[in-house]
């Protein structure tokens, strides 16, 4: 059995009864919808066509939210409805990031993962999904796709179909008869924040679904279209995640730059290498609390190393700093007892082997889970793990010259070279991966443009670029300690800053 929808536009007339018999039917709250009808219109006046499309969950055979769900809350059932557990989900809003459909929503009720679940309670008594039954046209119809005799399977054997974003490799199980190129894609219009009775959003309207990226219809195919009412989706991932990008990475180049003095013969011993010690455990604990303080349901964050799935790069990421916090603390402990007397020695040679991994391994994880956010083109780039640790070498080398003045040297002096070296790879990561290499698609293209020529334009130019590396450079080239704390407060803000319109610019584009 493998259920599926089928939504002939040609029969639907946009009456909204699916949508409110969706909401009736699963007690869905005010300003978020499971279902929903999108309106295009194509055309220019008189002359002037509009479109309805029934837009929500597209109970794919391979759903991307099921990959990335880190307890397992999003899954796919054997009849291949696609299914949520509101009892065991998070709210890390890795599904949401992970659905090319803008289909999952956070429920403001209960702080966790939603969306059309094919009405599963009533197809397990024989009944149709809500929004089947209450069509007055009968444009949607449901049911088996392995049973060549059910009415979905007839006529989808009669009809020419198309599906949303074939090229996502989703294997949508929802099909469209009738559909229109305006409505399918999500960049075919503008969406310019105005429309009939268009929901409202904190994250204001998309700028750039024209050329020129000013409000109003845009020219596809020779015709004016133009969205006229949707549901929008704002970003669900804000400012904790980026945060978390640059003080995991603080703790990664730390940990990294003490593994590579101890084992080079050269390690740092006492006080320093206490307080070095003491800001990457500091920074991973910080860590901890942003990615809790970034769940909806933080008080479930257990269940990640209770019931993990494994696929999930979430889980994994989740267990790669919880070994690397143990390998910290442990070094930095070790650090403690020999300062202050307590033990002889500190096996600092055998403990960087432990740890250097586990840091490497902590900067770059991030990178596979992005990876996996299938939703967000941008972050699909094959040089993301190395810019990462490009990244985690600039956040530890900047952090050790804010406390430089306490530390003495050598390891300044090392921090120094390193931030240098770092900050000029880092420049050529950027130019290579925003400025130079075409994108593998529109989105990823139009995510990019967001950040260097869109709205995250100062920030990157004037706050990341101009702050994080042309101020950090010119003030490392003064070469006093004081210039140098300096140049490490701009080159963390300046990271903090990249991170933020790299982690925001993408769910700024619509998927839906």
């Amino acid at each position: 059995m493998n259920h599926g929808f089928l939504i002939d536009n040609r029969k639907c007339i946009g009456c909204h009864a699916c949508s409110t018999a969706c909401k009736s039917e699963n007690q869905v709250p005010l300003g978020v919808s499971r279902t929903w009808v999108k309106t295009t219109e194509s055309g220019l006046f008189p002359d002037v066509t509009r479109h309805f499309q029934v837009t929500r969950c597209n109970h794919c055979e391979n759903p991307p939210c099921a990959k990335i769900c880190p307890v397992t809350a999003m899954y796919r059932r054997a009849d291949g409805i696609v299914e949520f557990d509101p009892d065991v989900c998070i709210g890390c809003k890795g599904c949401l990031q992970a659905c090319p459909y803008d289909a999952v929503h956070i429920d403001p009720d209960k702080g966790t993962a939603a969306k059309c679940h094919f009405c599963a309670h009533r197809v397990e008594v024989g009944m149709e999904p809500a929004c089947v039954v209450v069509c007055p046209e009968h444009a949607i119809i449901a049911g088996d796709l392995d049973d060549p005799t059910s009415k979905i399977s007839r006529e989808l054997a009669r009809n020419p179909v198309s599906v949303r974003k074939p090229e996502q490799g989703t294997r949508p199980n929802l099909f469209y008869v009738g559909g229109q190129h305006a409505s399918l894609d999500p960049l075919a219009t503008l969406d310019a924040g105005g429309g009939m009775f268009t929901d409202a959003t904190a994250d204001g309207p998309i700028s750039i679904g024209s050329p020129t990226g000013a409000a109003g219809p845009h020219r596809v195919a020779g015709q004016m279209v133009q969205t006229a009412y949707t549901v929008r989706h704002p970003a669900s991932w804000h400012w904790p995640v980026p945060a978390y990008l640059v003080t995991k990475g603080i703790a990664a180049g730390i940990f990294g730059m003490l593994s590579a003095m101890a084992l080079s013969g050269a390690a740092i011993t006492g006080l320093p290498a206490a307080l070095a010690g003491g800001l990457g455990v500091l920074m991973l604990a910080v860590t901890t609390g942003l990615l809790l303080l970034d769940l909806e349901r933080p008080e479930r964050f257990l269940s990640i190393v209770l019931r993990p799935q494994w696929g999930s790069w979430i889980a994994r990421g989740a267990f790669i700093l919880i070994a690397f916090s143990g390998a910290a603390t442990a070094w930095w402990g070790a650090e403690i007892a020999a300062w202050m007397g307590w033990i002889a020695d500190v096996p600092r040679a055998a403990l960087a082997l432990l740890t250097a991994p586990l840091a490497a391994a902590g900067a770059v994880y991030t990178a596979f889970l992005l990876a996996q956010a299938e939703g967000r083109d941008l972050w699909q780039s094959p040089l993301l793990p190395t810019h990462l640790l490009i990244e985690a070498a600039i956040a530890g080398s900047a952090a050790l010259l804010v406390i430089g003045p306490a530390l003495g040297e050598p390891l300044p002096a090392l921090a120094r070279t390193v931030l240098v070296v770092a900050l000029f790879a880092d420049l050529a990561a950027l130019g290579l991966g925003e400025l130079a290499i075409p994108h593998a698609s529109t989105v990823a293209a139009r995510a990019a443009r967001e950040i260097v020529k869109g709205r995250y334009a100062r920030m990157f130019w004037g706050g990341a670029i101009g702050l994080g590396h042309i101020a950090a450079l010119a003030l490392l080239a003064v070469g006093h300690p004081v210039a140098s704390a300096l140049a490490g407060v701009c080159a963390l803000i300046g990271l903090y800053l990249y991170e933020f319109a790299f982690v925001m610019a993408p769910q700024q584009i619509p998927n839906s």
